[in-house]
């Protein structure tokens, strides 16, 4: 498999299950994104403007390709209510050849 091909996760938090599913069902319909999945539930404890947060959030992880990257970087943020939200993109090691080819079938251009 080629490098950009290589599967990579995209991190990001936000502040409701809806504001998820948005930009979810968004980074899905573009292709940009083959899954992402969506953890509500999270307590955040974080130092925003001097002074410490303590907030609900809903962590969302993107399945997409690392070729991707930068686009679902800039499209999440355009997307994101967030005036700085958490995007971090995580390499990936391994997996299964059929999964990592599905990922591959569904980001990129339409069939």
């Amino acid at each position: 498999m080629a490098k950009d091909d290589r599967p990579v996760l995209v991190y990001t938090t936000f502040a409701s299950l809806d504001e998820a599913k948005r930009v979810g069902d968004a980074l899905v319909a573009a292709r940009l994104a083959a899954c992402v999945n969506i953890f509500p539930g999270m307590i955040s404890i974080f130092e925003w403007k001097g002074a410490c947060q303590l907030a609900d959030e809903v962590a969302m992880i993107i399945k997409t390709r690392a070729s991707l990257s930068d686009s679902v970087l800039a499209e999440t943020k355009r997307l994101h209510p967030y005036e700085l939200p958490a995007l971090l993109v995580l390499p990936t090691e391994g997996g299964s050849e059929e999964y990592c080819g599905w990922i591959l079938s569904q980001t990129g251009r339409a069939p």
